[in-house]
């Protein structure tokens, strides 16, 4: 009988569901009381850290104060060292001893607020302490000592609730205690009320997934019967009837049509977030505590854990539990997986920093752990670059798995296990859960929805559980296990399964012999804004790639010809500090102040000691002569400098600007700019063309403010029906003529703009210098285009991509704000528009109507944001920007962006030629740098850049003993690319965006 409201307005149940409502009261009511017999009291002291976190052998000199049950402890970010005192009976059972603690929980949320690390009094780690994982194993029975680290984490995250916080900045915090010492003694568990509890939850758990049928009400009568056959006054004496009355029901078999889960125990530790990295590196100590303590007691346990940056903290920070660790990857017990540095964005890193993520991640694990793994492990990023499947393959990857996508609002990936196709032609076989989580707890609800949504089921079997409280770290729990344990092979559920990642990928790729494909990126169509929000942090990004560039090539160049030390140390420091700092809430801008604020200054002290690479290196290579020349790092010349040389420049061909009556007006060869006196763009004529940029009656670079109040995840949204709210900047409060350019000033309430109009070389050029100080704003700067499109290009690591720009399905519409690194482009087949940056990101480009009624092209940057959680201080501040604009086509787009980003660096001495030269302006190099071996070989990263076969002809201008292509860690690797060789000469053939590396054998002399 259904549920239906009686005449009091009360539900009526069902006969099932009053059942269940009795099993969930005893359930709640007499079993879970039961579950620890009897208890001991403690003795308790405390010492709180002024500052930062100590060492265990640093505390255990500090005076401990006594400290009792209900005290208040722990400011903001606080550690508070416990020294808990106590005894273990002699008649208990060790497997029934342990220490229950309650730091004052204030949530349901494992991982977001307090917990602790247990030591021993030698100083080595028994396990964590954290909100469904709070207890600890106590020693043989007699007088125990125990040490507990407990951080005062706060809750940032209140579930749903997206307000703005103090908290995530240490100098708005607050002194007041966060926490009371709920519960903290010495307890002894029923090992026979445990296994029961076990047994409920996970027939329960199909209670509520099974649909109306036989399966279901034999389970609610055994559950029903449990409970008629126990004593609720004597739970430890009729233990054995309730599980007794369970069995039966457990013992019945899956169905053979059952899906089979393949269940990896994982911990998804956000490497900062919500907490700065400092507390990262804890919960990372505490979540491998946590690990080895389950790898000691269940033999099928594994664990598999990403970013080899977290295996360095823990060597760092706690090299004992770093050698358990060593010692039970050795075992096959934890598997390193992913082969990155971090679980990184990929949307906003450029080519070269995905592959040092790769290469580091890697070499990393081969070193540590001579092991290397053949997974792509991104679980949480939000989207997926269209370069990735070439990239991961050619790092010698060949798998990758991910859940996000299942967080599209509109549309979802048809598939679960598939090929993944990049923009060369690249596959990968790719598993998206489909349990659509990576924090899973093996209950029947998240089994039930891998089995409905997984998309291949007709065909296949095998899917991937991916287990353990994860973000804030923790991972797997004993009741996890248990649950994996009896869904086995259980009626009502899939087969459950504990194993490895790459027993998985073995079985799936077996089983699946012609999987679907999926082409291009992964958009995410949640989180557009992660592309805008804290703009300084992306900006270091941007300048470190560059400069990390400049400091490979010209350091590799002064070692060749001048002989100088390769500083290798220096520069893997500085890589990883930034390949850090790319990790998926840091570059995106998702985390708290603290996080940013480490970011920002990060990224300052690479700039500096990469900044005293470069002088070196250059004061190396030109010597003391004191004749002006310019050092050109980009693949591309620049007035007069050839690509990756020092010579003499050119002067910059810069066009004055005219004031004609309330016009300006910019003209030189190839343009003719008019701006008005509102500061926007009244013409763009380019003059080789003869024709205008902007539709009839339209204005450009117009600045344009939205609303920006997200539905909800402020920080990581931009919603688009904000847009529906914005308003066009056009009333300056000045705008001059000032020396070369022609300077607009906006004031908006606190904040004021400045933007620079400048013809530079053939270009339009606009800088911005921004004061910002709006609440929820949105700045975009908007470019309509007099052209007839459907698609536009927006450059990509190693590449670039075309993306609709109308909107004829929901999968078009729902892509309204899309990344691009240095440049978009938009064009007929004779005749397009170059738009470049030098440090944006956030794009949107849609096809609309003229006042004319004909179509045209809007293209938009978004510039800044100002959203207010989980920092509400985001993206206050200077910023700085400079957008180009050149008539053109994709060949120009990819020159003005590497010119924005590598501009010459002027400077005295000697000229010096290039190490090499590239025949074809189509094949760029992106990367020169010396082997990691300290070979003193060259590597040279090379890719195919306009979308086409191309042959090119790189010459050398130094003698190697040979060359050869190898994969992104440097090893030989079978190719096709190389046509031929010869003296000082490498003939290439390369398919469309193909991506090659080139190792040029050194003379064993150098």
């Amino acid at each position: 009988m259904a549920d239906e409201l009686n005449p009091n307005g009360r539900v009526r149940l069902d006969a099932s569901a009053l059942a269940m409502q009795r099993v969930r009261r005893f359930t709640r009511f007499r079993l879970q009381p039961a579950l620890y017999s009897e208890t001991r009291a403690v003795d308790i002291s405390a010492w709180t850290v002024a500052g930062e976190p100590v060492p265990f052998a640093e505390a255990l000199t500090r005076t401990f104060e006594p400290m009792a049950l209900g005290d208040p402890w722990g400011r903001p970010w606080d550690t508070v060292w416990f020294d808990v005192r106590g005894e273990v009976p002699v008649e208990w059972d060790p497997e029934e001893a342990e220490l229950v603690v309650d730091l004052g929980f204030t949530a349901e949320l494992p991982g977001f607020q307090a917990e602790a690390t247990a030591y021993r009094p030698d100083g080595s780690i028994v396990k964590a302490v954290e909100p469904f994982n709070a207890w600890v194993p106590l020693p043989a029975p007699g007088p125990f000592r125990l040490l507990l680290e407990a951080a005062a984490n706060p809750l940032i995250q209140v579930p749903y609730e997206y307000e703005p916080t103090p908290l995530g900045d240490r100098a708005t915090t607050g002194d007041q205690p966060l926490y009371r010492l709920a519960r903290l003694e010495v307890a002894r568990r029923d090992l026979r009320v445990w296994d029961l509890l076990q047994d409920v939850a996970t027939l329960d758990g199909l209670v509520d997934v099974l649909p109306l049928g036989v399966r279901r009400e034999e389970i609610v009568h055994a559950l029903e019967r449990m409970v008629d056959v126990m004593d609720p006054d004597d739970v430890a004496g009729t233990v054995q009837h309730g599980r007794a009355a369970l069995a039966p029901v457990l013992a019945a078999p899956a169905a053979a049509s059952a899906i089979r889960v393949s269940a990896v125990g994982h911990a998804h530790i956000d490497s900062a977030w919500l907490w700065p990295s400092r507390e990262t590196v804890r919960k990372v100590a505490r979540t491998f505590s946590n690990v080895l303590d389950l790898i000691d007691r269940h033999p099928e346990f594994v664990f598999a854990a990403s970013s080899a940056q977290q295996y360095l903290w823990l060597q760092e920070s706690q090299p004992d539990l770093f050698e358990r660790v060593r010692a039970a990857v050795r075992a096959g017990r934890i598997r390193p997986v992913g082969g990155m540095w971090v679980e990184s964005d990929t949307n906003m890193p450029g080519g070269e920093s995905l592959v040092r993520q790769f290469l580091q991640g890697k070499r990393f694990f081969l070193e540590e752990f001579d092991l290397e793994s053949d997974e792509v492990w991104l679980p949480d990023s939000f989207g997926y670059s269209a370069a990735l499947p070439q990239i991961a393959r050619a790092a010698g990857a060949r798998y990758f798995v991910t859940q996000k996508p299942s967080w599209n609002e509109t549309n979802r990936i048809p598939f679960s296990t598939f090929q993944w196709e990049g923009i060369d032609g690249t596959r990968i076989f790719t598993h998206l859960p489909p349990a659509d989580t990576y924090n899973s707890d093996l209950g029947a609800l998240d089994l039930a929805r891998a089995e409905s949504t997984f998309s291949e089921k007709a065909v296949a079997r095998e899917v991937l559980g991916l287990f353990g409280w994860g973000d804030g770290g923790g991972g797997p729990t004993r009741e996890m296990l248990a649950q994996a344990i009896r869904k086995r092979d259980l009626e009502g559920s899939p087969r459950v399964t504990l194993t490895d990642p790459h027993s998985f990928f073995i079985a799936a790729e077996a089983e699946l012999h012609d999987p679907p494909v999926w082409l291009g990126e992964m958009y995410l169509e949640l989180h557009r804004g992660t592309l805008v929000s804290q703009q300084r942090t992306k900006r270091g990004n941007r300048h470190s790639e560059a400069l990390l560039r400049q400091a490979e090539l010209w350091a590799a160049t002064a070692t060749i010809l001048r002989g100088t030390p390769y500083p290798e140390a220096e520069l893997r420091t500085a890589w990883r500090t930034v390949l850090l700092q790319q990790f998926h809430d840091i570059l995106p801008g998702t985390s708290i102040a603290w996080v940013h604020q480490d970011a920002e200054a990060a990224h300052a002290r690479v700039a500096d000691d990469l900044r005293d690479v470069i002088a070196g290196a250059l004061q190396a290579l030109v010597g003391d002569g004191d004749r002006p020349v310019a050092a050109n790092a980009g693949p591309y010349s620049q007035r007069g400098v050839a690509a990756m040389a020092i010579g003499p420049a050119k002067e910059a061909l810069v066009a004055p600007p005219q004031h004609d009556g309330a016009l300006y007006v910019l003209e030189d060869f190839s343009l003719r700019v008019v701006i008005d006196g509102t500061g926007v763009l009244v013409s763009i004529r380019d003059r080789v063309a003869d024709r205008e940029v902007l539709p009839e009656g339209m204005t450009g670079g117009v600045l344009q403010l939205f609303r920006d109040t997200p539905r909800e995840w402020d920080a990581w949204d931009i919603n688009e029906e904000d847009q529906r709210s914005g308003r066009e900047l056009r009333d300056p409060v000045s705008t001059r003529i000032d020396g070369d350019a022609v300077a607009v000033r906006h004031e908006l309430g606190a904040s004021t703009i400045d933007v620079r109009f400048r013809l530079v070389d053939g270009r339009l050029d606009l800088a911005f210098d921004i004061d910002w100080h709006e609440s929820q704003k949105l700045l975009k700067l908007a470019f309509p285009l007099d052209l007839r499109a459907d698609r536009a290009a927006s450059e990509i690591q190693f590449g670039h991509l075309h993306r609709p720009i109308h909107r004829n399905t929901s999968w078009d519409a729902a892509r309204f704000e899309t990344v691009a690194h240095r440049w978009i482009h938009v064009g007929e087949p004779s005749w397009g528009v170059a738009i470049a940056n030098d440090v944006v990101y956030g794009h949107d480009v849609r096809t609309v109507s003229a006042p004319s009624g004909r179509p045209m092209v809007t293209a938009r940057l978004s510039l800044l944001r100002a959203p207010r959680y989980p920092d509400p201080g985001a993206d206050q501040g200077v910023h700085r920007f400079t957008v180009s604009l050149r008539p053109g086509g994709i060949p120009e787009a990819i020159e003005d962006g590497y010119r924005q980003s590598l501009p010459l660096e002027p400077l005295r001495g000697t000229p010096v030629a290039p190490l090499l030269v590239v025949s074809d302006p189509a094949v760029v190099v992106e990367a020169v740098k010396l082997a990691e071996d300290s070979s003193g070989d060259l590597v040279v990263r090379l890719y195919e850049a306009h979308g086409n076969r191309s042959a090119a002809m790189v010459t050398t201008t130094v003698d190697w003993a040979g060359v050869e292509a190898t994969d992104l860690l440097e090893r030989p690797a079978a190719q096709h690319a190389i046509r031929g060789t010869g003296l000082r000469r490498v003939e290439l053939d390369l398919r469309p965006f193909e991506l090659l590396t080139l190792r040029f054998r050194a003379p064993r002399a150098i």
